[in-house]
């Protein structure tokens, strides 16, 4: 289960498939050893992050990369997609609504919520942009658990209750702010400010030497 597996490893899994992908049948069989030294990553590290989901691995024979692929996307969930909705359908929003490669990682964008008149009852990718008020008995007929917030900051905490309150158990937060949630409720934040100031950061670092 995947609960049972902690969140640094799960974060790094994703990582271990993409390459096993970009493989595209080339090596049959490889071992943890060979990940690790693709990635830059520590080979200790690979090995153990592997064992906790697959079993298939064999000395000095490694996994059957095949095998290897199946498990990580079983275990992530990859083969069987959950749906979430989205709120706030501006540009970023929309973007999320037309990217096609959710769909790889298990995640389908079913559904937008805006307060927007110019945007309500219209459409982004073939999915209905509907009103916010709706957002809970959407949830309730369609059992969404996750939503993706990407609203300003300023009513993010807003939103973010509104999701508690139709259902939601994971939210995918995009606004610039820390969201208060039970520990119940699983936050994952991409904060684009953190990370524009790490790059630059790197830049001025290298502009000095």
């Amino acid at each position: 289960m995947i609960s049972a597996v902690s969140r640094q490893t799960i974060s790094r899994l994703p990582v271990y498939l993409g390459y096993l992908r970009s493989l595209e049948g080339s090596m049959l069989t490889i071992s943890a050893t060979a990940i690790a030294e693709a990635l830059s990553l520590n080979d200790v590290q690979v090995r153990k992050d592997l064992a906790a989901v697959s079993s298939s691995g064999k000395p000095k024979i490694g996994y059957v990369t095949a095998d290897l692929i199946s498990e990580l996307e079983n275990f992530l969930g990859y083969n069987s997609p959950s749906d979430a909705l989205l709120a706030g359908a501006g540009k970023l929003g929309r973007a999320l609504m037309s990217y096609q490669g959710f769909n790889a990682y298990g995640l389908n964008i079913v559904a937008a919520f805006d307060t927007d008149p110019n945007l309500i009852n219209t459409q982004e990718a073939g999915k209905s942009i509907l009103p916010l008020s709706q957002m809970k008995q959407f949830c309730e007929e369609r059992r969404v658990r996750i939503g993706i917030i990407t609203v300003p900051a300023a009513c993010a905490q807003e939103v973010c209750e509104m999701m508690l309150e139709s259902g939601i158990l994971a939210i995918w937060n995009f606004a610039p702010v820390r969201l208060n949630v039970p520990d119940t409720i699983l936050v994952q934040n991409e904060n684009m400010a953190s990370s524009l100031a790490l790059l630059r950061s790197h830049l001025g670092e290298r502009a000095r030497l």
